[in-house]
């Protein structure tokens, strides 16, 4: 197809679509670290497609359970029925999650998983005698997904202003970030401002009013903000003096972008309710989940007389091609140690986009495990201009960033090498002197 032809009926999502049908961008196929253009140039993927395709592109292991699980299951249905692969992933991912959250819950994206892990949250407080606790607690600059529970909760204002008004029982508390720590390595110094503002809220509505907190260890959309030291205990702390649920929207940092499956176990904090997705099928089929404490699963299951439960679900929960998809993912991980190798690269990854410090506009860089952020100062009166025209013309050049407003965010696959990830930050460093 001429790439300039037939690209009217598609609406892209989260896109300038007038601006992209005059200049089209478009991939063709796909290897290990890099996509390639319908005319055949190689562009090196510095994001995992988008935070998704962390045992990089086209593994055959993958490719081959698919194939097979397309010619002999093409689909199953879950409700009151069930197939053999639907069990056995949620298994495997129960076998791997931090002790105790052992009970999985399938949707189909990261959006669906955070609005079915707020659910499960409202139904185990009804469940366990607390029907009051309705209220549901979000963060400044958080990022859940674009359904109407993960924006209510969300506080990124383009996500949630067409929409208003959305959920009316939410609240937010700070982001976790702080321009006076900028540069730093890691998680940044604790500052016990941000989680106390977590009590604030609970005064203001009162604890027996709350049913859950939901943050993201690191921030991804929004620029990964990375939470600083202490923060993530504290919160914990928090809710299980209230009675709170926390839950951990991990579809960014779950699946080795930190080093293990979850960012709860690489950073030692355990929530009661992870939701993942992205990486779970390495962006191959699509997926979501919760991962549940059997505990809440147990009083939301006890608390009904006979018969269905949980009022909640979707046609494609645990489809047979996702879940063969994500055994075959989860089996690279582990036969490549591919957790360990993001662990043993992020001192790597953190020296070469730290040494970007002092090129042009850049006015802070973050990281953690394999992410990364480059913020860049704005242009007058065009606030994202900059970092969408580093977006494109690193594409144009052979490399695929990601931007959010004027952060450059990175997230290469976990398979890639020490000369690669020199070769990510050398492009972004060449583009920026050349980006006015």
């Amino acid at each position: 197809m001429d790439p300039h032809q037939d690209l009217g009926a598609f609406w892209m999502p989260f896109t300038d679509n007038r601006g992209f049908k005059v200049h089209p961008r478009l991939l063709a196929s796909a290897k290990n670290m890099h996509y390639f253009t319908p005319d055949g140039r190689k562009i090196l993927d510095g994001t995992s497609g988008m935070w998704c395709v962390n045992a990089g592109h086209g593994r055959e292991p993958i490719t081959k359970a698919i194939q097979h699980c397309a010619e002999t299951l093409d689909f199953a249905p879950t409700f009151q029925l069930g197939h053999p692969l639907a069990f056995q992933f949620a298994n495997k991912l129960a076998d791997m999650l931090p002790e105790g959250m052992d009970r999985i819950f399938f949707a189909n994206s990261g959006s669906e998983a955070v609005d079915s892990a707020l659910k499960i949250a409202l139904a185990y407080h009804k469940s366990n005698g607390q029907p009051e606790r309705v209220r549901l607690i979000g963060r400044e600059r958080g990022y859940h997904g674009v359904n109407f529970g993960g924006i209510s909760v969300g506080g990124i204002p383009n996500n949630r202003r067409a929409y208003e008004p959305l959920l009316p029982t939410v609240d937010h508390i700070r982001s976790t970030y702080d321009p006076d720590v900028a540069y730093s390595r890691g998680q940044p110094p604790q500052n016990n401002a941000f989680a106390d503002d977590l009590e604030r809220v609970i005064a203001e509505r009162g604890a027996e009013t709350i049913a859950a907190v939901i943050i993201e260890p690191v921030a991804g959309s929004a620029g990964v903000l990375v939470s600083p030291k202490g923060y993530l205990e504290k919160i914990r702390a928090v809710t299980e003096r209230h009675g709170i649920l926390l839950i951990f929207d991990e579809v960014i940092t779950g699946v080795g972008r930190l080093g293990a499956l979850t960012g709860a176990q690489a950073l030692g904090v355990t929530p009661d309710l992870i939701t993942l997705a992205k990486g779970i099928t390495n962006g191959a089929v699509p997926m979501g989940a919760v991962a549940s404490k059997r505990s809440i699963y147990e009083t939301v299951t006890a608390a009904a007389q006979s018969g269905i439960e949980f009022f909640h679900g979707h046609t494609y929960s645990g489809h047979p091609l996702a879940a063969a998809a994500g055994l075959a993912s989860m089996q690279v991980y582990e036969d490549e140690g591919l957790f360990a190798r993001a662990t043993s690269l992020a001192p790597k990854w953190e020296e070469a986009v730290h040494s970007l410090k002092g090129a042009p506009h850049v006015v802070d860089i973050r990281n953690l495990g394999l992410m990364a952020a480059i913020e860049l100062a704005p242009r007058e009166n065009a606030p994202g201009a900059r970092a969408r025209d580093v977006f494109h013309t690193c594409f144009d050049e052979g490399l695929l960033v990601r931007v959010t407003g004027e952060i450059i965010a990175l997230s290469p696959p976990l398979i890639v090498s020490e000369h690669e990830i020199e070769e990510i930050v050398s492009r972004i460093g060449d583009v920026l002197k050349r980006v006015t």
